[in-house]
């Protein structure tokens, strides 16, 4: 059933996406992190190659992970990318549940921006051996993912209209709406090291997040109980590299640092699989 917004709840709604969107990181006692230079040369898992499970984030699709999927099939690895409905942080990590339990034998879990988000909320399951980060969220219990970029991200902005369009939607919470990135603003902050043309096409077929999906809290973080590493995008716009490595420390996460802004999966593909080898190898049977 369609719902009709009204200018009213529209007002309120954009205005607790703005606080939550300036929203600062606060972190308690982060740990110790390490920071690795891994070569981007290719090479083998040592025994059992685990599947790679590549989760992509809002403002985009699985095809995203194009480049990256191609370089690790090259090299003997199960690869699949599940579509994610960014509609709901909670359903989008059930499905992600599902999916994996149908995947026999080990399992390295990578999600891009919002997709590090559902790869951290997801229950637990024996078979995934790690978690690879992309440029992505890694919430700690209870918060959203809409309040963690902070005040240095581009999406900083005092008037949310002027990056975004909100559209209403069927089907969703009352006064939920559907959130696109404008086209000058998807060129210059979230695709800022890709070409035009490029940056356009991506732009045409972004997949939008609702507001709910950024304003619900995470739960019980995976990142917890589960070796992590984290492919930290040093020109990132939309996540700034400081929240990044924030988010990083807290998570225990080896590091490695890749020249590229927020799309380092599309600009970057070679350096982002060389950090997911990386996690396959050391978690390898």
């Amino acid at each position: 059933m369609s719902i009709l917004i009204q200018f009213g709840q529209l007002r309120r709604r954009l205005g607790i996406l703005v606080v939550l969107l300036v929203g600062t990181l606060v972190f308690a006692g982060p740990t110790t992190m390490a920071v690795a230079t891994t070569p981007a040369g290719s090479g083998a898992a040592v025994g059992h190659k685990p599947t790679v499970v590549l989760v992509h984030g809002a403002w985009a699709d699985g095809s995203s992970w194009s480049g990256v999927a191609q370089r690790l099939q090259r090299l003997g690895y199960p690869v699949r990318v599940p579509a994610v409905t960014l509609r709901s942080l909670a359903d989008d990590a059930s499905n992600l549940a599902n999916f994996v339990a149908a995947i026999d034998g080990p399992i390295v879990l990578v999600g891009h921006s919002y997709g590090g988000g559902v790869i951290s909320d997801m229950p637990l399951d024996p078979d995934v051996r790690a978690l690879v980060f992309v440029d992505a969220f890694a919430p700690a219990e209870g918060e959203a993912l809409g309040g963690l970029a902070g005040p240095d991200s581009a999406l900083a902005v005092s008037d949310p209209t002027s990056i975004f369009d909100f559209l209403p939607y069927a089907g969703g919470p009352e006064g939920d709406v559907e959130i696109y990135l404008k086209q000058d603003f998807f060129r210059t902050a979230f695709a800022s090291d890709l070409p035009t043309r490029r940056a356009d096409a991506l732009w045409a077929s972004q997949r939008p997040v609702t507001g709910s999906a950024l304003n619900e809290p995470a739960s019980a973080p995976a990142w917890k109980s589960l070796p992590s590493w984290y492919a930290l995008g040093e020109r990132d716009k939309i996540i700034p590299p400081a929240t990044q490595r924030a988010m990083a420390e807290r998570a225990g996460s080896t590091v490695v640092r890749v020249r590229a802004g927020h799309l380092s999966l599309v600009s970057r593909p070679r350096a982002v699989t060389a950090v997911i080898l990386e996690a396959a190898r050391a978690t390898a049977d």
